[in-house]
Parts: C-alpha cells; sequence; structure tokens
C-alpha cells in the first residue's frame, strides 16, 4: 500500500507552541524619537501601537499599558533613551526587565521596530528573558555625579596636554623637568609666564623646595622662544584647566552631600576607622572631601585595607553596585557580573574562545587600575600580582589579580569583616611547598640534592 503523506499545513496546525508563562507581560523596543509597544493579542485587538518620547506621550503609553492588564514589560537598553520610560513605568508600578540587546537578538530576516518589540514581547511571555541589574535609584544617582566626574577628570586632563603643546611649540621644556606641571611649581611658573615673565632665572626661582631638578636645569628648560600666539593658547588651556578643577570640587560637593543621606551599616563615633595602611600624598584627581570615612560607614567595612584599593576604589563600589549585594548569591555570581571570571565558549566538544566575557563594566576597570598597583606592593597579593605576572604575562596577570580583589571584596562587604592579611598565610605556605618540591625534583634531574641552610633561632 502507498504511504499517504499529509500536508505542510495539517503539519505546522499540531505543532505544539511553547506555553506562556507571563501572559501580561508587553514588549518595548525603544528609539530616540518614538517607542513601539507590543502587547498579548488577546488584551487588545490593536496589540502594537507607537507613541513619541514626550513625557506626556509616555503617560499614555503607561495608562494604555494598565489598561491592557500588563504586569511586567521588557525592554532593550538602548544608550540612554530607556531611563525616561523607564522611570515612568516604575513610577506606575510595572515590573521592568530591562535586558541586555545582546540576549534578544532577533533571528534572521526582515528587522523592523514593530518586529523588534513583538519579539521582546514573546520572549518575555515565554520565561526566556532575563533582568540585567539596576541598582536603587539613590545608587544611580551617585552613579550619574561619578561618571560625570570622571568626564571632567578626562576634560581637565585635554587641556593639561594643550598647556604641554603650547610650551613644546615655544620650545620650553618645563614639563620634561617637573613631573606635573599642574603642581605648585608649575602653576607658579605658568602664572608668571602669562604675567610677561621672561627671564629664566625669575622664573626658575618660583620653584619649590621639594622639587627635585635644580634652579639651573629648570632655568635651561625655561629659555626658548615666547610667541604671542602661542602664549595666547597657553593662557586659555590654563583658564580651561582651572575652570574644570572649579567644577570637579563642585560635584565633590554634590557627590558629599548625596553620601550624607546613605544610611549607615557601622557608627564611625563608635567604631573609629582604622588607621590607613600607609599614608599616601593625595592625586591631583582624588576627592575634596574625607571619601574614605564615608565609605567606611556607608559599606560596614574598610576596603581602602586591602592592597591596591584606594577611597575612588571603593566609591566605585558603592556607585556601580550599591551597598546590597543580595542580588549575587556568591562570589562566583559577582566576579561574573563584573566580567572578570574565565568564560569559555565550548562547541563539539572543543574550546573555541577563552578569556573574559567582552563587557565593558566600570568597576572592572577600577579593580584592574587596582591590581595595576599592587606591581611592587609588599603583601599577599602583591607577590600573588607578581607570580601570574611572570607566568602568565601582564595583562592576563592584571585581569586575574582583580577578579581575586572582586571576591575578597564581596567577602568583605557581605560579612562586614576588616581585612586580615593572616587568612592568606596558609595559601602562602602551600605555595611555599609546591616551589620547595618542585625546586628538589629538578635537583634530583639535573644529580643533585637540596640541603637546608641552618638558621639561627
Amino acid at each position: 500500500m502507498r504511504k499517504r503523506h499529509r500536508s505542510k499545513s495539517k503539519l505546522r496546525s499540531r505543532q505544539i507552541a511553547p506555553a506562556t508563562i507571563r501572559p501580561d507581560a508587553a514588549g518595548i523596543d525603544v528609539g530616540a524619537t518614538e517607542v513601539h509597544v507590543a502587547v498579548n493579542p488577546e488584551r487588545d485587538p490593536e496589540s502594537v501601537r507607537t507613541f513619541a518620547t514626550f513625557t506626556v506621550d509616555l503617560e499614555r503609553l503607561a495608562a494604555w499599558l494598565r489598561a491592557c492588564q500588563v504586569k511586567t514589560v521588557a525592554m532593550e537598553s538602548t544608550g540612554v533613551y530607556w531611563i525616561p520610560l523607564f522611570d515612568i513605568l516604575e513610577a506606575h508600578g510595572f515590573e521592568v526587565c530591562l535586558v541586555n540587546a545582546q540576549h534578544v537578538k532577533k533571528v534572521p530576516g526582515r528587522k523592523s521596530d514593530v518586529l523588534d518589540c513583538q519579539w521582546l514581547q514573546y520572549l518575555h511571555s515565554v520565561g526566556l528573558l532575563r533582568a540585567s541589574f539596576r541598582p536603587p535609584s539613590q545608587i544611580c544617582a551617585l552613579r550619574a555625579l561619578l561618571r560625570h566626574r570622571q568626564n571632567l577628570v578626562r576634560y581637565a586632563a585635554a587641556h593639561v596636554q594643550h598647556m604641554q603643546k603650547s610650551l613644546d611649540q615655544m620650545n620650553l621644556q618645563l614639563h620634561h623637568v617637573l613631573s606635573d606641571i599642574t603642581g605648585v611649581s608649575g602653576l607658579r611658573i605658568l602664572d608668571a609666564i602669562l604675567e610677561g615673565e621672561r627671564d629664566p632665572l625669575q622664573l626658575a626661582g618660583l620653584r619649590d623646595y621639594r622639587v627635585r631638578s635644580s634652579e639651573e636645569t629648570i632655568a635651561k628648560a625655561l629659555t626658548g622662544n615666547y610667541r604671542d600666539e602661542h602664549v595666547f593658547t597657553l593662557r586659555q588651556a590654563l583658564a580651561a584647566y582651572r575652570h574644570y578643577q572649579q567644577m570637579i570640587v563642585a560635584c565633590d560637593q554634590h557627590i558629599e552631600s548625596l553620601l550624607e543621606g546613605f544610611s549607615d551599616r557601622v557608627d564611625p563615633q563608635q567604631q573609629p576607622l582604622p588607621e590607613p595602611r600607609r599614608k599616601r600624598r593625595r592625586s591631583g584627581n582624588g576627592a575634596h572631601f574625607d571619601l574614605r570615612t564615608h565609605c567606611y560607614r556607608v559599606l560596614g567595612t574598610d576596603l581602602t585595607a586591602v592592597p591596591g584599593v584606594d577611597a575612588l576604589t571603593a566609591q566605585a563600589v558603592i556607585a556601580e553596585v550599591g551597598t546590597d549585594f543580595s542580588k549575587f548569591p556568591n562570589a562566583a555570581a559577582f566576579s561574573s557580573w563584573v566580567a572578570l571570571c574565565p568564560h569559555n565558549d565550548i562547541t563539539g566538544g572543543k574550546v573555541i574562545r577563552r578569556g573574559t566575557r567582552p563587557v565593558k563594566n566600570r568597576l572592572a576597570v577600577a579593580l584592574r587600575q587596582a591590581a595595576q598597583a599592587l606591581h611592587g606592593e609588599q603583601s599577599y597579593l602583591g607577590a600573588f600580582h607578581r607570580r601570574l605576572r611572570a607566568r602568565l604575562g601582564p595583562a592576563a596577570a592584571v585581569t586575574a589579580t582583580a577578579h581575586k580583589l572582586a571576591r575578597i571584596i564581596y567577602h568583605l562587604v557581605t560579612t562586614g569583616e576588616a581585612y586580615d592579611e593572616s587568612v592568606f598565610q596558609r595559601e602562602q605556605q602551600r605555595y611555599r611547598q609546591r616551589a620547595e618540591a618542585h625546586l628538589r625534583a629538578r635537583a634530583r634531574s639535573y644529580g643533585f640534592q637540596l640541603v637546608p641552610l641552618d638558621r639561627p633561632a
């Protein structure tokens, strides 16, 4: 007998569709001038609508979602356009799921804003989307100020480069004999030049007593061709630099007032802040208030006790994560979010890619900078970094050390304990035993025997 073939249409009709977990879900494709919203077709015959990005229109969007009995909304993190809509929806009581754009890549085919919002609504309704981490609004406000401050520091540094360019064009080698032309000596000399002083000996006499270069060397560096156009550009670059410095001071005042509103996890009066490991000279980009005490009060532990971690790094922890680490069940999850843990792509039983995830995370940048500062540190973490640097190279050593710092910070913040260097003594002892066993094995391979020295008691 000949087999009967079913038609393709009947086969399609018998396919089992995925079960809808959240029928009250909506999807939004966010743009600069308009947003496209899709809801369950059973909730409204016109299941896809377009709204402008004005506040009045976003309020109408929220009212329409409320009329459709929508409880949860999914949207992509597109630039900064999602922030006003996110705030409005959150204020109306919706559960907003902010998802990574890489996690919702559309299947191949035609692409449009309508299809994107429908795809988001479908994925969210069947439970295939995971919300990105977003701290409370108080932490977001601190994050915005801190990121703005980083931009101000970057703009000020650009004008320092402009000053150096003007000096180079006049063959004034001031930035070669002073470590920082924006220090005490550098600003004195630059102000004198702009006031009309041209005598190299008079300018060199303005050096601070702490400057290592002699007056003769500085006088030779200040002998050049003072052209009017370059003096003019130097004047404007210096004025712009000082303007940004004033803006940084004002920003620090705003940050301090915001930190004062954070709840205390520890009272510095009852539990005084421990003395710093070593006294450091405040850098030119450091905070203009007692940031270390605020971080200790808010986090409940002194992160600056960890080698390589300073007050700005502790502030980055607060601004990027907050004071509540309960969103991360363990240190491994926290390290994964910071994108400092290993991530291997495996297919067919073979590793096709190694290394960390290609994610831009500001806290990861701060921890990498802290790891680089451990190169000359005489501590367990410093020795750990130097060992990995010799074995893996500079880049991998920085990432691995930053990963270790992230795990230490997670433990200190979640437990409220103080940093204790003696905890690593056992690990250091195990490393010493492994190194000794390796040396004995190499000595035996060459026909020698290691004999321990008798150390005096």
